[in-house]
């Protein structure tokens, strides 16, 4: 299998002890080659870079073979991805971040033995999507109000649903942002590396995520996104 995975900045003379994998957007349907040059893969670089700051922490990046779905495609390169570090690395606890299309193959991916939880940012999901696989594991959402690509109603009823399966659920709602995450990326920045590191145990998880896990449906999954909480 042709697809990539590049670890970023990962700190030198230390074994890593966690994994986040990024894990980025694209199409429907497209049997291009997924390249680094490509805007989709472009756009997880700082987050990577920004967890790439925490001692112990491997962060990768994937790069598909294609830049669509089409069969499930980068569900089948992220279990490559997942089982490659498994390899390289040996049994490390992993979180998988995935923006828009990535958000949706994290999505599926997360019934990986590695997998502790999922940060789905944006993700494009439909309608009956199958939610069982998350039992067991940690699952944040975040979706822009002004989004004009992926449909937060629908990430919202996949929330209500995983919410079935595990309690360890929350959703953020972003008001003023879209689908690029770029009004509001310094508070995107923070929620993702405050969910990987807290659901890793490098750090507590923040107060304002715990609180929106502990919510019932739907004050939980309908969280605004907070200057306080994701900017502190």
């Amino acid at each position: 299998m042709s697809s990539s995975v590049t670890p970023v900045l990962r700190e030198r003379g230390r074994r890593p002890t966690g994994v986040a994998l990024l894990l980025h957007g694209g199409r429907a349907r497209s049997h291009e080659p997924a390249t680094r040059a490509n805007l989709t893969y472009l756009r997880m670089v700082p987050f990577a870079r920004d967890l790439a700051r925490q001692p112990g922490l491997l962060v990768a990046q994937l790069s598909y073979r294609y830049r669509g779905w089409n069969d499930q495609d980068p569900v089948k390169d992220t279990r490559w991805a997942l089982d490659d570090l498994r390899r390289r690395h040996g049994e490390l606890p992993v979180v998988l971040v995935g923006h828009s299309m990535g958000g949706r193959a994290a999505l599926h991916a997360a019934d990986d033995r590695s997998v502790l939880g999922v940060c789905a940012l944006a993700p494009w999901t439909e309608p009956g999507e199958p939610v069982a696989q998350l039992a067991g594991k940690s699952l944040l959402i975040a979706h822009g109000d002004r989004e004009r690509w992926t449909d937060p109603r629908l990430s919202y009823d996949y929330a209500v649903r995983a919410k079935a399966v595990t309690d360890d659920v929350c959703r953020f709602e972003v008001h003023g942002d879209g689908h690029a995450m770029l009004r509001r990326a310094r508070e995107w920045t923070r929620l993702v590396r405050s969910f990987v590191l807290g659901r890793l145990d490098y750090e507590p998880m923040p107060g304002w995520i715990a609180n929106a896990v502990r919510e019932p449906s739907p004050r939980g999954l309908r969280v605004p996104l907070s200057l306080e909480g994701a900017a502190g």
